[in-house]
């Protein structure tokens, strides 16, 4: 069984065989489950447990981990809303609800942190603290849920951290929020995004077909990607075409192909047409990015020409693409900008 104390951290069966380990029957575990999925933050809230199973459950140390709010923006542009949650023992990451037309999306963390090193991004500048368990995973959807009063229909796990550093924990998140006893959310509306860790991306295919992947590529090839993505130096870039052209023909999914454009490093027509060509015919989008910058980075977005002029060399070679809409950019908010820290 699970040992984290974290209610939110067990599945139906692990809280049905803690239950009767108390003493209570195992239909208690269905009602304190649906009770932890309304996003409830006391074990004395759940009105329709008995006292004693209540009691025996904090006396075992149990508790529901939902992160505390230590700071909130949002954005009066766009109606974006970060979070900095903190964890019980002062572990802080950065969550981001947004409004889009066919519903509401939070991107979450998946650690403390980032070992990955990318140089455009801000949440490796202060290294990885640890990671996170699944249960605090879904605190941070559960939280932002309260803290809108809105419903949240899709889950990005493209936040601070590499998930597939994490697997374990990611997939023990992905069946948690997917239990229709519980949240109920759908695999298909749910996105893991990797920095390309490619044992990661094997595991996936075979564990999660239903789940949408995103590739953080940023390159169109490993010399390039080498540059600014120290993961391209372990994993080679032909390695990882081959690992992503796998998912497409074992699930029959498209796959994501984020690519932040740089000014000057990967925004030339050269660097399109080189694109185009690797993944022409392949089931895939791609999803630009103009650089969001960072302070503390010397990197710079590239100009809206060049971004027009990437788009449309995809576009002639029959690539899918589309320019991210950037959400939240006044309260750093955008990707590669969140951070455990602020200064």
């Amino acid at each position: 069984m699970n040992n984290d104390k974290n209610l939110l951290s067990l599945s139906l069966d692990e809280l049905e065989t803690l239950v009767t380990v108390l003493g209570d029957r195992k239909f208690r575990s269905k009602q304190i489950f649906g009770w932890l999925a309304k996003g409830i933050d006391s074990i004395d809230g759940m009105t329709n447990v008995p006292v004693k199973l209540r009691e025996s459950l904090k006396d075992s140390g149990y508790y529901i981990g939902l992160p505390k709010v230590a700071a909130e923006q949002l954005s009066g542009i766009d109606g974006t809303r970060k979070c900095l949650y903190e964890f019980r023992d002062g572990a802080r990451v950065e969550a981001v609800f947004m409004k889009y037309s066919y519903g509401n999306s939070i991107c979450i963390s998946s650690q403390v942190g980032c070992l990955m090193g990318c140089t455009f991004c801000a949440s490796t500048m202060d290294g990885k603290s640890r990671d996170l368990t699944r249960g605090e995973m879904l605190g941070e959807v559960l939280k932002m849920r309260t803290l809108t009063d809105e419903d949240i229909n899709h889950v990005v796990i493209m936040g601070m951290g590499e998930p597939f550093d994490n697997y374990d924990e990611i997939s023990g998140f992905l069946r948690l929020i997917n239990d229709s006893a519980g949240v109920g959310l759908s695999l298909r509306n749910i996105t893991v995004s990797t920095c390309g860790i490619i044992p990661g991306i094997k595991r996936f295919t075979d564990d999660f077909p239903q789940v949408n992947l995103a590739v953080s590529l940023h390159a169109p090839n490993g010399e390039k990607r080498q540059l600014t993505m120290p993961v391209a130096r372990k994993y080679g870039y032909d390695e990882l075409m081959k690992a992503c052209r796998e998912y497409t023909e074992k699930t029959h999914r498209r796959i994501t192909f984020e690519y932040a454009l740089i000014k000057g490093v990967n925004d030339s027509e050269v660097d399109a047409s080189e694109l185009a060509g690797r993944l022409k015919g392949w089931l895939t989008h791609v999803n630009l990015i103009p650089l969001n910058e960072v302070k503390g980075r010397d990197y710079k977005t590239a100009e809206g020409s060049s971004v027009a002029a990437f788009k449309k060399v995809l576009e002639k070679n029959g690539v899918a693409v589309t320019v991210r809409r950037t959400l939240g950019s006044d309260i750093d908010a955008a990707c590669g900008q969140l951070r455990a820290t602020r200064g």
